[in-house]
């Protein structure tokens, strides 16, 4: 393949970096998200598959996970992890550069090359997925099934691709993170409600008033805010 995969539609290229860009402001959940990134990303740039793995906290250390791709081949769909520095995709985190591989089954980093075989992929193109600060999130792999010399252009959008992908994967994650703040903050806040409640009519403590509500939701199998939320409820009837 000595022509670029890259096609020269600029309308495309620029609609298809829009689609992403959407997504960093969307309400959309992350796995929907990373869905979205290799399926517009293959088909703008008409590789072969396209995967992203994120950097995951494990209790063995930081480990990279595949997280999405836009094949529905079985042999590549499989749960599939790798330590920090192991394989294309480690090397890729852990150095923060992008990788560029002509030939998959002759590249030592390269774990899987029976997958390889089975799939018959040839060359790779690994980016980084790096926030504004050089932090590292995750990476995206591009293979394609004839050997390519990926070129400066092409390399050039897989890596504007990579880093719309992190900042809409971080925004996600933080907007999951500050919903589950916000959610504990309210259920702390109907709680002691429900305990002012409990006290003014029981005369139990405080203490009291909080295992009470705690003994009903481990009796109920029902979360404490729910249990709150009925004696709340139950303030209003009266």
């Amino acid at each position: 393949m000595d022509s670029e995969i890259i096609t020269t539609d600029t309308d495309k290229i620029i609609k298809a970096l829009m689609d992403i860009s959407s997504a960093i402001n969307s309400d959309l959940y992350l796995e929907d998200i990373l869905r979205l990134i290799v399926m517009v990303t293959a088909k703008v740039t008409g590789v072969e598959i396209c995967s992203l793995w994120l950097i995951e906290d494990t209790e063995k250390g930081k480990k990279i996970r595949l997280k999405a791709t836009q094949t529905i081949e079985p042999v590549y769909l499989k749960d599939r992890e790798l330590n920090i520095d192991e394989g294309v995709v480690g090397h890729v985190a852990s150095r923060k550069i992008p990788l560029i591989v002509r030939d998959v089954l002759a590249e030592p980093l390269f774990k899987e090359k029976e997958m390889a075989k089975k799939l018959g992929l040839k060359s790779m193109a690994s980016i980084p997925l790096l926030l504004k600060d050089h932090q590292v999130i995750g990476v995206l792999n591009c293979f394609t099934s004839d050997f390519h010399d990926f070129s400066d252009t092409e390399i050039n959008l897989i890596t504007t691709v990579a880093n719309q992908a992190a900042v809409a994967i971080y925004n996600s994650e933080l907007m999951i993170k500050t919903k589950v703040i916000q959610e504990e903050l309210e259920t702390r806040k109907m709680v002691d409600r429900a305990k002012d409640v409990l006290m003014r009519r029981t005369g139990m403590s405080a203490e009291e008033a909080y295992q009470w509500l705690r003994k009903k939701s481990m009796d109920s199998r029902k979360p404490i805010r729910g249990i709150a939320e009925a004696v709340l409820l139950s303030e209003e009837i009266y």
